[in-house]
């Protein structure tokens, strides 16, 4: 019961931080700039805050109804984040578009090679088929998601990326995946041992809120891709007053 009450609690809690940096991002903006992640931030709070909870107080949690729109809900999302990375790999490429072509037919190919093992995966298995792929494919393609978001991370140290507040919005969807493809492996592993359900209902949103305070500081705090360019041309000017003083 008291467990039931503290995850009740924090998802509102998600919830509330979720609107609130839908609406700054709004009232700034910012959602002309950033139109994906304010897409995933809308998508994230109309799936959790009410088309879940709609289904869930006519169902009931028990219902049958109600997991099959809940994991169908997590592939909207998963796919969400899959677009949501591939924008940020667009604004990291710059303007290398030889770079971007590759990434993108990497991407493709990624997508469908996770699409294709998904399939591979149920072809000796046909019972309740449509249900195992929404499920297999959403944890598939989630991991993927983190796999691809490390990727991006490094390519940006790499490249000795000036744009703090890309890095800093990918070490934020970095703690969205991380906890809860942790806790899905841990599901499987277990074979969904009710403790490793109840720390996938712990974690799960915790990650999340983690995601939304890295993205506030992202946008209120870091330097933005222009401002960042900017002060990188100045660098050799004055270097250059410094030398002729």
């Amino acid at each position: 019961m008291l467990q039931s009450f503290l995850n009740s609690g924090l998802y509102l809690l998600v919830d509330a931080a979720a609107f609130a940096l839908l609406a700054f991002f709004t009232y700034k903006g910012l959602w002309k700039r950033l139109p994906v992640p304010t897409g995933y931030l809308f998508a994230l709070l109309l799936i959790d805050a009410f088309a879940r909870r709609y289904v869930l107080y006519h169902y009931g949690i028990d219902s049958g109804e109600y997991r099959y729109f809940y994991w169908l809900t997590d592939v909207a999302l998963a796919l969400g984040a899959f677009l949501l990375i591939c924008t940020f790999f667009h604004r990291a490429c710059g303007r290398d578009e030889r770079m971007w072509r590759f990434l993108r037919l990497f991407l493709v190919f990624v997508f469908l090679l996770v699409f294709g093992i998904t399939l591979f995966s149920l072809s000796r298995n046909i019972e309740r088929v449509y249900t195992r792929f929404i499920i297999d494919f959403q944890q598939n393609l989630y991991f993927t998601c983190l796999v691809l978001n490390t990727l991006l991370y490094i390519m940006m140290q790499q490249i000795e990326s000036t744009d703090e507040e890309l890095q800093m919005l990918v070490c934020g969807t970095g703690l969205q995946f991380a906890g809860p493809a942790a806790n899905l492996a841990l599901l499987f592993i277990t074979h969904s041992q009710s403790y490793a359900i109840s720390l996938y209902a712990l974690v799960n949103p915790l990650c999340t809120m983690g995601m939304l305070l890295t993205w506030f500081y992202a946008v209120v705090k870091m330097p933005k891709p222009a401002e960042a360019r900017a002060s990188k041309k100045l660098v050799p000017v004055e270097v250059t007053i410094r030398s002729a003083a």
